[in-house]
This record gives structure tokens, sequence and C-alpha cells, in this order.
């Protein structure tokens, strides 16, 4: 073959490979315009709608003016009743997840058969969320915070245990490996060589899922789980704008201030 024959054949295969590239590229445009198409359908997008309801939202806002002040100390204390749910949830949530987190770790579980059962588990508990849970505690315990705790606790409990396993795959193993040099059982190995590594992590992830949970519950009373929820649904089938916008403020309040806290925290411990 001459060196004009060798330059020709490599023009033609990286045309080739070229046109290959943007076929690729027309055909992933066009799957993912056709994906957002039929999402945009599904979703029930109707601008319309939109143009004729901002209106009527600016409406109830003018409404909620001046708001009520009357009912505070009541709303600070279904909202105290909110981050209490919350707090005793993720706490519970946290106990429950770290044997779990082991189990579920790869290099690290003492019964390798547990592994994908105890996977399948966590994936269950993240899948349905803490409101679906408080709805179904509500019908088996009754109304009140403590259906909102145990919904709160097993969702979080799945989320958790999965972060902390997931974690504890990617850690470095060197001083669980020393230990268990020793001849020290797994279990001690963890207890004394991996958890102390991990701890300022999971921590933090506890006070993470505590501050995300503080904002989630805040609509659980709508499903009569108690907390400021419950006022905040009560305003709204009452057509109460004053009052809602006033628990929507306190609630805001809470949640900031809750927030810096956490992060505060936070830093601290990583």
């Amino acid at each position: 073959m001459t060196p004009a024959e060798r330059v020709l054949e490599d023009l033609d295969s990286s045309h080739s490979g070229f046109s290959a590239k943007r076929l690729r590229f027309w055909l992933v445009s066009a799957a993912i315009l056709a994906f957002y198409a039929v999402s945009w359908n599904l979703a029930g997008i109707d601008l319309q709608k939109l143009g004729t309801g901002l209106p009527k939202l600016a409406h109830w806002i003018a409404q909620a003016w001046p708001p009520k002040l009357d009912e505070v100390p009541l709303f600070a204390l279904r909202t105290a009743e909110t981050v209490a749910m919350a707090a005793i949830g993720t706490t519970l949530a946290t106990l429950l997840a770290i044997p779990m987190a082991v189990l579920a770790s790869r290099n690290i579980t003492p019964l390798p058969g547990l592994y994908y059962p105890a996977r399948w588990f966590l994936n269950a508990l993240r899948g349905i969320d803490s409101f679906v849970f408080a709805l179904l505690f509500v019908a088996a315990v009754g109304l009140g915070p403590f259906a909102g705790v145990l919904g709160i606790a097993l969702h979080t409990w799945g989320s958790a245990a999965k972060f902390f396993a997931d974690h504890m795959e990617s850690t470095n193993l060197g001083p669980f490996e020393a230990v268990r040099t020793t001849g020290a059982g797994r279990l001690t190995s963890i207890a004394y060589a991996l958890v102390p590594d991990v701890l300022p992590v999971l921590l933090s992830t506890t006070l993470f899922w505590w501050e995300f949970n503080v904002r989630a519950s805040t609509v659980l009373g709508v499903v009569g789980a108690g907390g400021i929820g419950q006022e905040l649904k009560n305003s709204m089938d009452l057509l109460d704008f004053a009052r809602l916008f006033t628990i929507i403020a306190v609630i805001l309040v809470v949640v900031t201030a809750l927030d810096q806290l956490s992060g505060w925290l936070r830093k601290r411990l990583v």
C-alpha cells in the first residue's frame, strides 16, 4: 500500500468514527427530548393555569396581613413537638443503622450471607417516605406525634444505614486489620478500630438527618402525626391565611436557626 493510500484509508476510518459519534449524539439527544416531552405531558404542566393561579396567590398573601400573633405560643409548642419528633426519630434510626450498616458492608460484615438481604431491606425502608410510614402508623397507634416519630425513624434508618455502609466500604481498613492480627474478634476490631475512625462522619451525618427531618416532619401533621403540620393543615382547611402565613413564618425561623446550629456542629465534628 502506498503512503497516499494509507492516508486515504486513515481519513476514511476517522470520518466513519466521527459519523458514528455524531449519530450517537443525535440519538441520545432525541431520546432525552422524547423523555422530557413525555414527562411534561405526564406531569400535567399547564402554564395557562399558572397564569390564572398567581393572582389568586397574590390575593391570599394580601389577606395574610396583618399576621395573627395571638396564637404564637401554641405555634411554638407545636413546632417544639416537630423538633422533638425529628430528634427522637433520628436518634432511634441512628442506633439501629450502625449495626445494620456493619451487616450491609461487604468488606467487614460478619455474616456475608446477610449482605444482600440487609441491602434489600435498607432499600425497602429508603423507598417508602416517612410521610407514608406516618400515615400507616396513624392507623396503627392513633393520632399524635408518636406516629410521626415511628415514620421518621423507619425511613431514616434505611437512608442513614445505606450511607454508613457505603462509607465503611470505602474507609481505610488498616487499623481494623492491625487489630485483627492481634487475635481480636471481628466485632471487637470493628468496635475499637473502625468505629472511632468513622464516628465523626457518622455524627455529622446524623446531624444532617436531624436537620432534614425537622423540615420534612413539618408536613406530617397533615396525616394526623402531630407537630406544627397539623396547625398548618387546619389553617389551610379554614382558608385562614393570616394564621397560615404566621405558622409558615414560625417554621422558617426555627428551621433557619436549626440549620445554622447543625452546620456549626458539623464543622467541629469533621
